[in-house]
């Protein structure tokens, strides 16, 4: 079991660490960060208002495991995107995390903040991610073909959301 607890700067260095390769960094981070990653970049993030910095803490031991946020948080029309998802703890990866980080930022922006809609992006070559995604209820809106660029390669981003209704009877 995790639990979201707020990401402040005693956390930069381990999320620095996780994060080691421009490819491995556009894929957790989009376009928002450039490699390498630095504190100055991370306290830019977290001084956002419309965004909520979680780091995902196992709840027996308290050792972070893994980050998620919830940004472009938009109370007039009840919206809000997943991002910066990233299970970092390479030893619990593929034991069900994922689904539980996205469990929890769900509960808070349905039954904390009240909003109507969840959207997130993911690019196509992740498989194990969108199959997580969509094991949550999410579903896929449309393809962002070729959305960004890194090296010579032209990556294409899966748009995708989750409903409230859909939270409720997934």
């Amino acid at each position: 079991m995790v639990e979201l607890k707020e990401f402040e700067i005693a956390d930069f260095q381990q999320l620095i660490d996780w994060v080691d390769s421009p490819e491995f960094l556009l894929q957790w981070g989009g376009p928002a960060f450039e490699f390498p990653l630095t504190e100055k970049q991370l306290e830019k993030y977290i001084e956002n208002a419309d965004t909520l910095v979680f780091k995902v803490v196992e709840r027996d031991t308290g050792v972070a495991i893994g980050h998620i946020s919830l940004g472009r948080i938009d109370r007039k029309n009840k919206s809000a995107r997943i991002g910066k998802v990233l299970v970092g703890d390479m030893k619990v990866r593929g034991k069900g995390i994922g689904q539980q980080m996205l469990n929890e930022i769900l509960k808070i922006a349905f039954d904390e903040l009240h909003l109507h809609r969840v959207s997130l992006g993911v690019f196509d070559f992740n498989s194990s991610a969108i199959a997580c995604y969509e094991k949550a209820g999410f579903i896929k809106e449309g393809l962002h073909r070729d959305s960004s660029k890194i090296g010579d390669e032209y990556w294409s981003l899966w748009e995708m959301s989750i409903l409230e209704d859909e939270f409720r009877t997934h």
